[in-house]
């Protein structure tokens, strides 16, 4: 496995880098990271209801989208990002426990109590500091999360505009009620630069055939200029929404869906699906689909029935996706 060493902390070379050691490299790689303050967006999610933007825009927040699907995170100078990508691809795509393991073994080491929970997050005491997601890229999984260290929950609760049905569904009354920093857990009191070095340190001693990977300056000229090509434009980070008419949302077990459609004398003229789920395909297939079709539960059935429907949407069924839609 590569030990990729990055001490960039601009968001959008950190996830262009992601896709550059998939697209370059033949090996297993793992990866530390840090961000300037940023918002990342999940793959599938719709910015204009995930993010406080006009907080956002006066606070010099970058917003990010990636390649991911899942939740929303918000990091700073008080987060650690760690990255795992393996090129056993189809085995290893939703096997969130795999990835999280060697995390959580070396917060263990350092005496904290983290555990895994749920679809895809790691706490402590019934609280929040880690939320992971993944894809499938070119035969390739890619794991990444987030470890909330010393971050700012203040602004993270008035950066990102969390939905109430979220909240319900977690029986907490805010954001900040939910989410813990790992500092606050910790035996011995160290600044975020020893907990990254003894993290990595931990993971690398119990990786066998792990080998330290430096980029080159002209290898980082490639990521900088997938950044600019994709990462940093406003076409990725916030697409295309034509105007809607009806609006459905809804908290299933795999996840938020969001529905937009705009309906023109009962069936769908235009089809936007947003939502944290994860998914093995393209979503815009699933929406082109649903041109067309008469709008009510059976028409919307029948559309959707060719679709092996777990691929798209990982732990919803289509009934549940229909009775989300319509």
């Amino acid at each position: 496995m590569l030990f990729v060493e990055n001490p960039n902390t601009d968001p959008y070379k950190n996830h262009a880098l992601e896709e550059w050691l998939m697209d370059c490299t033949a090996e297993d790689c793992f990866m530390l990271w840090r961000n300037q303050k940023a918002i990342l967006l999940g793959k599938h999610q719709n910015a204009y209801s995930e993010i406080n933007l006009p907080y956002a825009k006066a606070h010099n927040i970058q917003i990010v989208r990636r390649i991911t699907g899942g939740g929303t995170v918000f990091t700073d100078a008080g987060n650690i990002m760690f990255t795992f990508i393996s090129c056993e691809g189809r085995g290893d795509f939703a096997n969130f426990t795999k990835f999280t393991a060697p995390i959580l073994f070396a917060l263990r080491q350092m005496g904290v109590p983290a555990e895994f929970s749920g679809r895809n997050d790691l706490l402590i005491g019934g609280k929040k500091f880690s939320g992971n997601a993944q894809c499938r890229y070119k035969g390739k999984v890619l794991h990444h999360g987030t470890l909330m260290y010393k971050a700012d929950t203040g602004e993270l609760a008035k950066a990102l505009s969390v939905r109430p049905l979220k909240l319900q569904s977690k029986g907490v009354a805010s954001v900040q009620s939910y989410v813990t920093n790992i500092s606050d857990h910790m035996a011995e009191a160290l600044d975020i630069e020893e907990f990254r070095r003894r993290l990595f340190e931990s993971v690398l001693q119990n990786t066998p055939n792990a080998k330290l990977f430096t980029l080159s300056p002209a290898q980082w000229e490639e990521v900088a200029a997938k950044a600019q090509e994709r990462h940093t434009t406003k076409e990725w980070i916030f697409g295309h929404n034509p105007s809607f008419n009806i609006q459905r949302e809804q908290k299933l077990p795999g996840g938020m869906i969001e529905a937009y459609f705009e309906v023109t004398r009962g069936h769908i003229a235009a089809a936007r699906i947003f939502g944290d789920f994860f998914s093995d395909g393209d979503i815009a297939e699933i929406e082109a689909a649903l041109i067309g079709t008469l709008y009510e539960a059976d028409a919307l059935y029948a559309a959707l029935r060719p679709f092996a429907i777990e691929r798209y949407f990982k732990n919803i069924t289509i009934d549940q996706l229909v009775s989300a839609l319509a």
